[in-house]
């Protein structure tokens, strides 16, 4: 084997091993990325639920004294029924906005596939 065709096969060896570490420190640092959006959308959605679970509470306590005791039971159906329906309108909104959000690691599926058209042609 000749010395230069050693030295363009290690070469190529050196370019692929560093595009590979270049890859995969993007999914490193799309993977911290994701890991802190979770982080902060799981600890502020606790937050608005317990907030918002207690408000709701409160308000249809409110209610249901408020109202004479004939209609009591009425309002509690009303009210059961409103909360209901809001959980529903919740869910559906709530599965709506997960089909829409990007795919994970996007970024670098996109660039990997690059790579690999660019080394096929």
């Amino acid at each position: 084997m000749s010395a230069g065709l050693l030295e363009s096969a290690r070469n190529l060896l050196a370019g692929i091993l560093d595009l590979g570490r270049t890859r995969f420190e993007l999914f490193g640092t799309e993977l911290r990325e994701e890991l802190a959006r979770l982080a902060a959308a799981i600890v502020g959605g606790l937050a608005v639920l317990v907030l918002a679970a207690l408000g709701l509470a409160f308000g249809a306590l409110a209610l249901l004294l408020h109202v004479s005791e004939a209609n009591r039971p009425l309002a509690a159906v009303g009210i059961a029924l409103f909360f209901a329906l809001a959980a529903g309108l919740v869910a559906w909104r709530l599965q709506r906005m997960v089909k829409a959000k990007p795919h994970v690691f996007d970024a670098t599926l996109t660039e990997l596939r690059r790579d690999l058209d660019t080394i096929r042609s």
